[in-house]
């Protein structure tokens, strides 16, 4: 489970920090990321998951030496040319602050981040609370945001970590100065009466949400607290009115909905409350005028404001975290009893310009229809009728050998896992029981008239035994039913079941599963609006909201503006792109093509071993004359672009369906056309269902690196298909598609400087598989070609750990060492990061920038280099919207380049919103970026053009990228890896639904299995194979 992978990441620390005084609890977010899936052909979606391999035959070609990505296959006890083993202490950053949360009914105790609302946008200085930082003694100097301690003393040297993230050290001047709009809403007037709050404790404090809720919305507790209250809905309250004395009580459920008080296990439930004090709501307008540090008294108003915005729309729409949604609003089917929504996001937030603001925009929802639960079902399982459905109902044998024969759940019924906890209601009792919901818990073996049960006569007290479910409702109900022959309905209520056909599905359910191919399409059509209409969608959710007339607001004196922030915003200039002897000069387009222009650099070796491999197993077939023209016209392209090909004919193969089958005999033809060691498979498929074999067999079993593409684009054969498919192809063959021009082409940095990227990627929620990470490492000295590691990172762990720190960027450093800087250490390194909250900031300078730290002077113990921090995040709701089409393309999205540093940004910390590329359809969304530290001294001007002007250099893209190019490589990454799974390809298959989620007998592993190294029989380890 990702608690017990969290403690075997501490353990690993623990062993690596071993002269450390302590060390602490760690904790990490649980985030699910999407995982893109397809092939990786220009148009189709990018890299998904793969099926199985093995190592190949010794007659596939000599070994070449080679370093592998996984920590299997990392060379043991080397050392790096400029370096030996470390004999002084390694960079340290100090252990991470704990943040238990107090008991219930101890004295007061200092309020912590654990306590409030964990929807609630949070600086990340809120989540170091409480944490102890190391002061330096007398005798120790320290570098400004060098965080680096020199004892002089003990001659010894540490690094520290701040208690606070880095300072804005000012703002950009460079570009042009505009006008953008935000959907971000200041308020306007805080409360204007006195608030307290209280501590709730219902029952001994363990009780369920639900229970808790029903108890504190009884009439018993309401009577006695009066009007105006608000409740997080686990252990805090607020209200106007000053209760000096503490309220306890019992209240008795039964009572409340009047039924006779239980004689066994009665329903009732103890209430205290308790004030703990007032909250201090000046202590925010001292915070953001920059007269104080961010403390409890902070966290205590922003947290209680918070609540009152969203007490209202809690109580009359469906609420999920900060999102709110009214079924009347526009939905759409999306199949599989599943259907999306649209609703109205909401968040508030401290900001720049002592100010806080609230952001306001469209959300989109995922819920189970509303229907009867039997076509649910049915659609779930892909069934064409009952009767199909009845058969893939029955169980499986396991194992035909074993006496006697050992059955399972066919894959229907473990389908269906996904409908556990689902609520329904039962219609053939009548209208009164349409408001009682039950929950699924599973489904019977028995159908309706196999399962039985005895029945007492409530007038005789008569049992007749035995009764069938289709005989009780022929008899109780007058009801025939139809699909008998289906399984009961199990709910959590220990001996109540249903009939299928007898349940509704309930409204409003979320759907918390990953949707599968067809759905995504059509949530994405559904999704998607241009920012006219986005603009509108967020004004209907303002009328939603009607925060003018919201009594709860109003009762607190609080008021919004209902109009949309203006800030003053950054256009940067747009660089010029080198390609071979010609500059494109993109401008605000943020386009260019490829007609007539030559790649930067082309293969480093031409094109000799090469094989073509066709599979017709699927509905879009290519026949050899079709594969023909494909490869001709490929050939005339890439060589167009620069490429080298001397192979004008490669070997073609095809009349094989199996992926495995077909990657060997596309291996051994090409390699026996050429007498060579092939440098490249083509794959031409139907549809993504080999796809993954076909990545795991090129890269683990035979170090080869591959391109795949769909028969329907190879029939086709469009030119700027060909174009895209020739930037890949290049890519992976060591060359360069362009970069951004520089003055005299010297290189962007002035000292030897390392980009690292980083991303962690998990399944979707209620799968079974495990975390990828992945880590990318610049090759080049523009920061345009990056190689990739990547590992399993134990379940839903978001920070990397550090056998894997060690077992991934080792060996990328040290071929970045050894071969692109003559044996010498980085002086500088960027280090992007992506997918992390504003809480586990801190924990990527405590565990994985110390853990790089360690790594590097544990080779070279002499190393002094500095380190850039940032963190990269699309995982936000601010939107820009240009006011004319000066400032914004004809969609009136913003240009590529717009920055913005003021209003909606943290009110202190050094952060900014860069939106880097042009928006293909719907609204563009810009990038967060968070700068944690820089030990460099960059300026603003320095940074923004740095991270602009690498998104230029992407390199299968005719177009800037909207993310930092290293971290948009590592999230490719950290997707691949799941073709590097160590599993049978019958286990996996792209696009299909993840895993089932656990059941009590069904228990997550402890240890997250390592991944298939990389073949080092081809090299591939340092190229761009992943893209």
């Amino acid at each position: 489970m990702a608690g017990a992978a969290k403690k075997r990441a501490q353990k690993e620390r623990q062993a690596h920090r071993a002269s450390e005084e302590a060390s602490a609890q760690t904790s990490s977010a649980q985030a699910s990321k999407p995982t893109p899936g397809g092939f990786d052909g220009p148009g189709d979606p990018s890299d998904n998951h793969s099926r199985s391999g093995s190592r190949p035959p010794s007659s596939a070609g000599p070994g070449q030496p080679g370093y592998s990505h996984h920590l299997s296959n990392a060379p043991p006890g080397y050392e790096f040319p400029a370096g030996g083993p470390s004999s002084r202490p390694g960079s340290s950053y100090g252990p991470p602050s704990a943040m238990s949360r107090p008991s219930a009914r101890d004295a007061p105790k200092p309020f912590k981040v654990g306590d409030v609302n964990r929807r609630l946008d949070l600086p990340g200085n809120a989540y170091n609370l409480g944490s102890e930082s190391r002061i330096p003694s007398s005798s120790a100097k320290m570098e400004i945001q060098n965080f680096r301690h020199y004892n002089r003393d003990t001659n010894a040297v540490k690094y520290v970590l701040p208690t606070e993230l880095m300072k804005r050290p000012g703002y950009n001047t460079s570009g042009k100065k505009i006008l953008t709009s935000i959907n971000s809403f200041p308020i306007l007037k805080y409360p204007t009466v006195k608030v307290y709050q209280y501590d709730v404790l219902i029952g001994k404090g363990a009780e369920k949400r639900g229970l808790i809720k029903a108890v504190w919305e009884s009439k018993a507790v309401q009577s006695k607290l009066g009007g105006g209250w608000i409740f997080d809905g686990n252990k805090l309250a607020w209200s106007g009115a000053d209760m000096n004395t503490e309220l306890s009580m019992v209240v008795d459920l039964d009572a409340e909905r009047g039924r006779p008080a239980r004689a066994q296990n009665p329903n009732s439930h103890r209430v205290n409350i308790r004030k703990t004090g007032a909250v201090n709501l000046a202590a925010l307008d001292v915070y953001l005028k920059g007269q104080m540090s961010f403390d409890n008294s902070v966290l205590e108003a922003i947290n209680f404001l918070d609540h009152v915005l969203r007490e209202t729309p809690s109580k009359n729409l469906v609420a999920i975290k900060r999102s709110f949604f009214a079924r009347t609003e526009e939905r759409v089917r999306l199949g599989n009893g599943v259907e999306a929504m649209k609703g109205v996001y909401q968040s508030i937030r401290l900001a720049h310009g002592n100010r806080l603001i609230v952001n306001l925009d469209v959300s989109n929802g995922t819920f189970w229809t509303e229907s009867t639960l039997w076509t649910t079902v049915l659609a779930m399982t892909n069934s064409q009728d009952i009767h199909q459905l009845e058969f893939k109902m029955k169980d499986v044998a396991k194992d035909l050998t074993a006496n006697p024969v050992v059955w399972m759940d066919s894959e229907a019924r473990r389908e269906l896992r996904r409908l556990k906890k689902v609520a329904f209601y039962v219609k053939h009792r009548g209208l009164e029981m349409e408001s009682k919901l039950f929950y699924i818990a599973g489904f019977t073996k028995q159908n309706a008239k196999e399962y039985t049960f005895d029945v007492k006569d409530k007038n005789t007290g008569a049992i007749t035994k035995d009764v069938s479910v289709y005989q009780y409702f022929q008899r109780r109900y007058n009801l025939m039913l139809q699909y008998w022959n289906l399984p009961l309905v199990e709910t959590t209520k220990k001996g109540i079941v249903f009939p299928m056909e007898c349940c509704i599905v309930a409204a409003n359910q979320r759907y918390l599963y990953k949707l599968d191919e067809n759905q995504t399409r059509l949530m994405i059509k559904f999704a998607v609006s241009r920012p006219a209409q986005r603009a509108q969608s967020i004004k209907n959710g303002l009328a939603t909201l009607n925060w003018n007339q919201d009594p709860i607001l109003n009762r607190y004196g609080i008021q919004i503006s209902n109009k949309m922030l203006s800030t003053e915003a950054r256009l940067l200039d747009a660089p010029k792109v080198q390609f071979d002897g010609q500059v494109e000069t993109p401008g605000v387009s943020g386009r260019w093509d490829l007609k007539q222009k030559k790649f930067l650099h082309h293969n480093r070796t031409p094109l000799k071993s090469w094989g073509v491999c066709v599979l017709n197993n699927g509905q879009w077939r290519c026949n050899d004359v079709e594969a023909k023209n494909f490869i001709k016209r490929f050939i005339q392209t890439y060589i167009s672009h620069g490429g080298q090909v001397e192979n004008m004919n490669p070997a073609l193969v095809g009349g094989i369906n199996d992926e495995g089958k077909a990657v060997e005999a596309v291996w051994l033809a090409a390699g026996n056309q050429a007498k060579l060691r092939p440098q490249l498979l083509v794959f031409m498929v139907p549809n993504r269902s080999g796809y993954l074999r076909i990545k795991k067999s090129c890269d683990c079993r035979y170090g080869v690196v591959s391109q795949v593409m769909n028969n329907k684009h190879v029939v086709a054969a469009m030119p700027q298909y060909m174009s895209n498919v020739c930037m890949k192809v290049n890519a992976k063959l060591g060359g360069t598609t362009a970069r951004v021009q520089t003055p005299n082409n010297a290189p962007p940095f002035a000292k030897p400087t390392l980009v690292i990227g980083a991303d962690v990627s998990h399944a979707a929620p209620g799968s079974e598989q495990a975390s990828m990470a992945a880590m990318t490492v610049s090759m080049d000295q523009y920061g345009a070609r990056y190689a990739a590691a990547c590992e399993t990172n134990g379940y839903r762990v978001e920070m990397i750990t550090t056998a894997n720190i060690d077992s991934m960027l080792k060996p990328l450093l040290r071929h970045w060492v050894q071969n692109l800087n003559q044996g010498r250490f980085p002086e500088h390194i960027y280090y992007f990061r992506d997918g992390v909250s504003e809480g586990q900031y801190q924990h990527v300078l405590q565990q994985e920038v110390k853990d790089m730290r360690n790594m590097i002077k544990g080779v070279n113990a002499d190393w002094a280099g500095k380190f850039v921090v940032v963190v990269a995040s699309k995982r936000h709701h601010i939107r820009f919207f240009p006011a004319d089409k000066k400032v914004g393309d004809q969609n009136l999205n913003p240009h590529p380049g717009t920055l913005v540093e003021r209003d909606v940004t943290h009110p202190f910390e050094y952060d900014f919103y860069l939106n880097a590329h042009s928006a293909i359809q719907g609204t563009a969304r810009p990038v967060h970026y968070h700068v944690l530290i820089d030990e460099i001294g960059l300026s603003p001007n320095q940074l923004h053009k740095l991270i602009y002007e690498h998104s230029y250099q992407y390199m299968r893209s005719t177009t800037p990228v909207s993310l930092f190019p290293a971290v948009y490589y590592a999230h490719l990454a950290s997707n691949r890896a799941r073709s590097h799974e160590n599993i049978h390809a019958s286990f996996q298959t792209p696009g299909s639904k993840p895993k089932h989620s656990t059941t009590s007998s069904e228990k997550m592993p402890t240890e997250a299995p390592r991944l298939m190294p990389l073949s080092p029989e081809g090299n591939i380890f340092p190229e761009m194979w992943f893209i």
